[in-house]
């Protein structure tokens, strides 16, 4: 332990906090969502959810923002930064996607084998990130992140693709879809927030996100209309107003506000060690609370994770400087996670 690089793993005083409540809310929404199931299926409309969620995203990042700012301001900010507003749509539609095929993909493999065949985007995310921040890992890190992935891939052979119906094939491609949106969008947000849109304030940076958000779901509600799915019935909503469900809602909104603190003070990276740290905790929780059984692939898989974890924390990838606006960066923390 004493190899761990904590000052450059962690560079801020509230990084840790904000590492530990991401994992924690991650691993809550994983069980939630499984909770809210019955015999696979959800009473909800999935689509519907999200887009609630969306909003509620919205209405905290806009009264944590006027806690400190007028509303006029905020106006004015997003007139004056309507190119960045724009280019949020793309991370926007990505998590749109990423959202609702979460409750999709969920119904069809328990937690644990969700969150790790999710860490298939750990290569992936190390690739798009050399690319948009045109900064090389080196070979330590690719070879903490490898670990990472075989260590999420060895799970994965308890799902016994080979013998199953042609119906866990397209499972598969769902979370293939849903790792892809994963990678683009994290390290694309990760570049608004800390190139494009750097000097704006992180939480009008959170109401361009979900702002668009709510535009993409709203065009994912129509398309379903179209092929007549009634997302809007009387029964959905009433299904949607549910105790278990406004739990998720409510923890999926603290999710996407984390997230966004995640990637201005730590990096995309370290947010997939953070994702795979959810695997450990999960399969945990899961035995206990659902008596869902830890085989030896699963026991194996962890242990490569852990291992890739502390390889990884010995040589971290250096994080991004904020621009000069600490005391500010530093308050808004504060405000927001106290």
């Amino acid at each position: 332990m004493g190899g761990i690089n904590w000052s450059e793993l962690f560079p801020g005083r509230w990084s840790p906090v904000i590492f530990t409540s991401y994992i924690a809310l991650f691993v809550n929404q994983g069980i939630l969502v499984t909770w809210s199931q019955k015999s696979g299926y959800y009473e909800y409309n999935i689509v519907a959810v999200v887009l609630m969620t969306e909003f509620l995203k919205l209405i905290i990042s806009t009264v944590l923002y006027c806690k400190n700012n007028n509303i006029l301001t905020l106006f004015h900010e997003i007139k004056k930064y309507k190119t960045v507003l724009l280019l949020y749509m793309i991370p926007a539609f990505l998590y749109c996607l990423y959202n609702n095929l979460a409750f999709v993909n969920l119904a069809r493999f328990d937690p644990t084998s969700y969150y790790v065949l999710l860490q298939l985007r750990v290569v992936l995310t190390g690739i798009i990130f050399q690319v948009i921040f045109n900064k090389k890992l080196s070979s330590i890190q690719w070879f903490s992140l490898l670990i990472l992935t075989v260590g999420c891939m060895i799970k994965h052979f308890n799902v016994q693709v080979l013998n199953q119906e042609f119906h866990v094939n397209i499972s598969l491609g769902f979370i293939l879809i849903q790792t892809t949106c994963s990678c683009l969008a994290g390290v694309y947000n990760e570049y608004l927030l800390k190139k494009q849109g750097a000097e704006i304030d992180i939480f009008v940076q959170n109401i361009f996100m979900y702002i668009d958000s709510i535009i993409c779901n709203i065009i994912a509600i129509i398309l379903l209309s179209t092929f007549e799915i009634n997302t809007f019935s009387s029964v959905s909503i009433n299904a949607s107003l549910q105790p278990k469900v406004i739990l998720i809602m409510i923890n999926n909104a603290l999710v996407g506000i984390i997230t966004s603190f995640f990637l201005k003070a730590l990096n995309s990276i370290l947010k997939t060690f953070a994702s795979a740290m959810e695997l450990i905790f999960t399969a945990v929780l899961c035995w206990i609370l659902f008596g869902i059984p830890i085989n030896t692939n699963t026991v194996i898989s962890i242990a490569m994770v852990s291992f890739a974890v502390v390889i990884y924390s010995r040589n971290p990838v250096q994080n991004a400087p904020l621009k000069e606006k600490t005391p500010e960066n530093s308050r808004l923390l504060t405000s927001s996670i106290v």
